[in-house]
């Protein structure tokens, strides 16, 4: 269909809106908000797209996706030729269709935006990974050759599982280290099941099992088996650990009980599935005020969460506005139309508590915004006089993460930075031969599909110097 319209009729159809849970009912639950486009909104919306010669959405994309040929494809009713293109640039297209930030990369890239809107990349993403997943129409690949040659991954989160998914096509023999007791790193931890419900994940891991990768849980490198003992077994190591060491405020009251780190707060609602409450074995305070410290997608999850636990007020405390947001604007939008309550230009100062050292209050300064700084945007200022207290029961402290030194702590080789990150040459390689790299543990806490496409080139990486 896509090659019947001239490129004027395709700028004349509008993006076509994703069919979404009602606002106020989702807030009372933890199903999915995105309800995914019908056959009928994906044939409209993949018209859109101008098939240009040179795609810049191609470009866009950290995976290198061949977004113009399985757009075409899905226009053309081809949803099966359209699986088969998409799951050949991306391991993981069912969670990237969700939760990459595509507004920013490929659809940031879309010629078609420079009039109107881009063409909605993601949610077609979303619809062929779905189809294909729920159709199981996709012919699998045949097996490689046994290359003889094996591989170890630590880390079963974004990065680690697309390097496995590329090694595998190889026909290299791949084994998968986790340290807790399911595989998906960030995805099952972090993510809540409103965004990426964990079926999801769980059908892409076994999507790689299939193909013949091992995942070993509960298997903490580092103090399990370390990398110098990794490397008496295995011809090559790629290291995806991440970056799950929280970072607090380091202001008076911060150890008081009621306060989260933020990874704590997800962990116990998302993997434990203490969002089950009664059912769930992991407790998790049900805050009827909490406050959540930040402005980024991980104090959106957190925030968000809160109000489904059931919290009568669930706030952002964010020092800057909403222009000035590191979240994705479409989960700030829903979070806003969630009955979250945004308490912005608002910088704690100290953690409130009674006598039995319970979270009472966040004392906060009001800001302004000064000129800018080195992230471009402008710097928060305290406005003088300006103290209060924000009265709240529960705070989730949700202003980064940065790398745990478990694993380079038994590894004094490793060449890191000044932050404790991994140092990697142009090739991903680290400073030990044979072990590469990437995701969070190497450019610090950043998007999945950023890690994803550190995990492709390091699966590259890694076959060529297998290869030698």
């Amino acid at each position: 269909m896509a090659t019947q319209l001239s490129p004027k009729e395709r700028m004349q159809i509008s993006r076509q809106t994703m069919p979404e849970q009602d606002a106020t009912v989702r807030s009372g639950n933890f199903k999915e908000v995105n309800l995914g486009f019908s056959e009928q909104l994906a044939l409209l919306e993949a018209q859109r797209c101008l098939q240009c010669k040179q795609a810049k959405c191609i470009q866009g994309c950290p995976v290198m996706t061949d977004i113009p040929k399985f757009v075409g494809l899905v226009a053309q009713g081809d949803f099966a030729g359209a699986a088969k293109s998409l799951l050949g640039d991306n391991a993981l297209p069912c969670i990237s269709g969700r939760v990459c930030p595509q507004e920013e990369q490929c659809e940031g890239s879309c010629i078609r935006g420079l009039k109107g809107q881009p063409v909605a990349i993601g949610y077609l993403e979303r619809f062929v990974a779905d189809w294909a997943r729920n159709c199981g129409a996709v012919a699998a690949d045949e097996a490689p050759a046994p290359t003889g040659k094996k591989v170890a991954i630590v880390g079963a989160g974004p990065a680690g599982l697309t390097a496995a998914g590329e090694l595998a096509k190889k026909g290299h023999d791949v084994t998968l280290y986790e340290a807790l007791h399911k595989p998906g790193g960030v995805l099952v931890y972090g993510i809540p099941e409103f965004r990426l419900p964990k079926a999801i994940v769980a059908a892409e891991v076994e999507r790689l099992t299939q193909a013949g990768v091992k995942i070993e849980c509960n298997v903490v490198i580092g103090r399990t088996y370390t990398i110098p003992e990794l490397q008496e077994q295995f011809d090559a190591i790629f290291i995806a650990n991440g970056a799950g060491l929280p970072q607090f405020m380091n202001v008076p009251g911060e150890n008081f009980k009621g306060v989260y780190a933020a990874n704590e707060y997800l962990t116990r609602v998302n993997l434990m599935e203490a969002y089950r409450k009664e059912e769930g074995s992991t407790p998790v305070l049900i805050g009827k005020k909490v406050a959540v410290v930040g402005g980024g997608n991980v104090a959106m999850d957190a925030v968000r969460t809160a109000k489904r636990l059931g919290a009568e007020q669930a706030m952002i405390v964010y020092r800057r506005t909403k222009e000035e947001m590191p979240a994705r604007v479409e989960e700030v939008h829903h979070a806003a139309a969630e009955g979250v309550d945004f308490q912005l230009l608002v910088a704690p100062l100290e953690v409130i508590g009674d006598e039995k050292r319970w979270v009472t209050g966040l004392k906060c300064n009001r800001m302004e915004l000064g000129e800018p700084d080195a992230s471009g945007r402008r710097r928060p200022q305290v406005v003088p006089g300006s103290e209060f207290v924000l009265e709240c029961d529960t705070v989730v402290v949700a202003i980064g993460t940065k790398a745990n030194p478990l694993l380079t702590a038994t590894c004094p080789e490793l060449k890191l930075n000044k932050w404790g990150n991994i140092e990697i040459d142009e090739n991903g390689m680290t400073s030990l031969p044979g072990v590469f790299a990437g995701g969070d543990i190497v450019r610090g806490a950043a998007t999945v599909i950023l890690a994803m496409g550190d995990g492709k080139r390091a699966a590259a990486a890694i076959n060529g110097y297998l290869n030698q």
